[in-house]
C-alpha cells in the first residue's frame, strides 16, 4: 500500500474554509471528496484557511487507490490516498 496506510491509522486531511456558516460551523472543501463537509469553525477563522481534520482510517481500496477516514468530528470521508498525511500513529488492541 501506497504510504504503507493500514486500518486504524491517524492520519490528517487539509481542507479549505469556503464559508463561515452562522452557529459555529464552516463548509469546508476537501480535495478529492465531491460532497460539502461541515466543521465546527476555529477560532478567527475565515474563508480561504486552511484547518487540518484528523481522523483515523477505516478502510483502504488498494484498486481505486482511496482511502475512507472516520473524522473526529464524527464525519467518514473517502478521499484519495495521495492527500492523505499519516500522523503514524497506530491504534493496537
Amino acid at each position: 500500500m501506497a504510504k504503507g496506510f493500514q486500518l486504524g491509522d491517524e492520519v490528517t486531511l487539509t481542507a479549505t474554509i469556503m464559508k463561515v456558516l452562522p452557529g459555529g460551523v464552516s463548509s469546508v472543501n476537501i480535495p478529492s471528496y465531491n460532497y460539502p463537509f461541515a466543521i465546527d469553525t476555529p477560532q478567527k477563522a475565515k474563508p480561504g484557511d486552511k484547518v487540518e481534520i484528523t481522523g483515523f482510517v477505516t478502510r483502504i481500496d488498494v484498486e481505486e487507490g482511496k482511502i475512507t477516514v472516520r473524522t473526529d468530528g464524527g464525519g467518514i470521508v473517502t478521499v484519495d490516498r495521495e492527500i492523505v498525511a499519516a500522523d503514524h500513529v497506530q491504534v493496537t488492541d
